[in-house]
């Protein structure tokens, strides 16, 4: 693991707010730890600095809606519009892992320097050269985008392991905040099931005050990066892959498709 920069303030990122691709997607639980048969409660959320809005139970906006607790895997059901879009209990003990996985989006660039920001935040460096050898063009052009998330939730005992579930791309918790002790929590970053080294992981730590600073690190060759983390904070991790679509993808003309992995947890007091 290498850390890229210096902590810093949350604001220092308003830069990159012209492009609506550079918002994190994430799943914030209104609780990170209860009792078996407690409510489970949790938000599906678009924005910055750990910092957004909430969006409604909607399926046809979705893949995939599951909560994973051990070998046990139940899909989220609720009413279309339903806020929060996860509202329901369970009687099992241990950790729970929320899993949610968007439908495509697509995103129209008029401005390229919306474009160069955008990758230049996300540490793409070769993305503005393969564009202009591709011959695409500066002036209009279409990205595709998904959304990957999940949120660790310690329901009792909260005891367990996250694990990897499948998806495009995801983090993969390497300890359990809820159950040991921890003051570093180290992660993987996977793509198609295999580690992604030398690949940036953005790192959200909201303290209780509602303060955030942000912090880049970047995977090792196993894939996995280790940062510091304090009691009473909740955190989102965030790892972004760019994909150069065929010119001719038929993907509604986008030239580039981003798969964005998101993780949220809390270390208990």
């Amino acid at each position: 693991m290498r850390l890229l920069s210096s902590t810093f303030a949350a604001l220092g990122l308003a830069v990159f707010a012209g492009s609506s691709s550079a918002h994190e997607f994430w799943i914030e639980p209104l609780a990170y730890q209860l009792q078996p048969g407690g409510e489970i409660k949790a938000e599906l959320k678009v924005g910055q600095e750990f910092s957004g809005s909430s969006y409604p139970y909607r399926p046809s906006q979705f893949e995939r809606f599951d909560m994973v607790q051990g070998d046990t895997v139940t899909q989220v059901v609720a009413r279309i519009g339903d806020t929060p879009a996860l509202n329901t209990t369970t009687d099992a003990n241990g950790l729970l892992v929320v899993v949610h996985e968007t439908a495509d989006n697509r995103l129209t660039y008029t401005e390229f320097a919306k474009f160069e920001k955008f990758v230049a935040h996300k540490a793409f460096p070769d993305a503005i050269a393969q564009h202009d050898a591709r011959g695409l063009s500066r002036e209009k052009f279409v990205e595709s985008y998904r959304r990957y998330a999940k949120a660790l939730i310690g329901v009792g005992d909260g005891a367990g392991s996250d694990t990897a579930v499948g998806l495009k791309t995801e983090i993969v918790a390497l300890a359990n905040p809820y159950t040991d002790g921890i003051s570093e929590m180290p992660v993987r970053v996977l793509l198609d099931g295999a580690p992604r080294v030398g690949t940036q992981v953005e790192l959200f730590d909201k303290a209780p005050n509602g303060d955030v600073t942000v912090t880049l690190y970047q995977t090792d060759e196993n894939g996995e990066a280790t940062f510091p983390v304090t009691q009473g904070h909740a955190y989102l991790v965030d790892a972004v892959w760019a994909e150069a679509l065929p010119n001719n993808d038929t993907e509604k003309g986008a030239v580039w498709k981003t798969h964005w992995a998101a993780l949220t947890f809390m270390v208990p007091q």
